[in-house]
């Protein structure tokens, strides 16, 4: 099979069979051998009887139906598990996304040997109060990952098959799967600029809450990727900098009490220093700092995935 068009979803009815009739269009107009699984994230309204619906008129259209709402990652992590095509390409389910580009997306991979191919909405049809926010994020994902792409969060997307297979999706990590490829050792990643279509039907399903926890899943992916198995370097570090950073200042302060003490000075009680409270807390946060990266250390060596390494090849 040729491609897997993974499409979640959250009450989108409207749009389904406009979609799924404008994928089918695109993939018979360039004989394509495909499947789309439309995985419905907990619908409220009749999404998954419009899937059945058109599921049972196409045999290329399938649907997974969540009990409840879990969010986009979990979606696209069921996605990924059942995909079976040798290219993947996600796109969102409101026909923001346009299947015309489906195509170009694969012969980045299939053609031009990409593992991970993002799209890139250079020109939105969205209010300033979302594309100021996203493009300070953007900036900030590329600062942190290393990886500069102009479009995280872009639902449209085409993977080599094998990426899919060898990342886990999960929490709201989906605006970070180019990091997750890489981490899992997929860096040939590039971007394509992709028409972005103005809303037809519905409403957006993200608040403006979506950047905030976007910026705080930025700071977890950073941390495990560079420290997840050896968390030590990190707390250990900076534990033993700020422990030396208490004792040398607990010192001073002491050494400057006794040379007053020896030669019979006037000097002020440690005890009313600020210094000695802030050498004293120095110094205990370093070794709590120090201790939970042991914690953490010996955790992380008896994971069930300690030795879990991507193997490309082998003879």
């Amino acid at each position: 099979m040729d491609i897997s068009v993974v499409v979640p979803l959250f009450n989108e009815e409207e749009s389904l069979s406009e979609l799924c009739s404008w994928i089918d269009k695109v993939m018979q107009a360039n004989d394509f051998t495909y499947e789309v699984l439309l995985i419905d994230d907990g619908s409220k309204d009749n999404s998954w009887e419009k899937i059945e619906n058109i599921s049972s008129g196409n045999h290329n259209i399938k649907g997974v139906k969540f009990r409840r709402n879990y969010g986009k990652s979990a979606a696209l992590n069921i996605g990924f598990a059942k995909a079976e095509g040798d290219v993947v390409i996600t796109m969102d389910a409101d026909l923001q996304d346009s299947p015309e580009e489906i195509p170009e997306l694969y012969n980045k991979i299939a053609i031009e040997g990409y593992d991970l191919v993002s799209g890139w909405k250079k020109k939105r049809y969205d209010p300033i109060t979302k594309t100021v926010p996203t493009r300070l994020f953007n900036w900030a994902a590329r600062r942190a990952s290393g990886i500069y792409l102009h479009d995280f969060n872009c639902g449209l997307k085409s993977y080599r098959n094998t990426v899919v297979k060898s990342i886990e999706v999960h929490g709201e990590m989906h605006r970070y799967i180019p990091v997750l490829a890489k981490w899992a050792g997929f860096a040939n990643i590039t971007e394509q600029v992709v028409e972005h279509q103005s809303r037809k039907y519905g409403v957006t399903k993200f608040g403006l809450e979506r950047f905030v926890n976007g910026f705080l899943d930025l700071l977890t992916i950073t941390f495990v990727s560079r420290f997840g198995k050896k968390p030590m370097h990190f707390f250990g570090v900076l534990g033993s900098l700020m422990f030396m950073l208490g004792f040398g200042l607990f010192t001073y302060i002491g050494g400057t009490k006794l040379y007053f003490m020896l030669n019979s000075l006037p000097a002020t009680n440690i005890a009313n220093m600020s210094g000695f409270y802030i050498a004293l807390t120095s110094m205990i946060m370093g070794v709590q700092l120090f201790l939970a990266g042991f914690i953490a250390e010996m955790i992380s060596r008896n994971t069930y995935d300690r030795n879990n390494y991507q193997v490309e090849k082998e003879v």
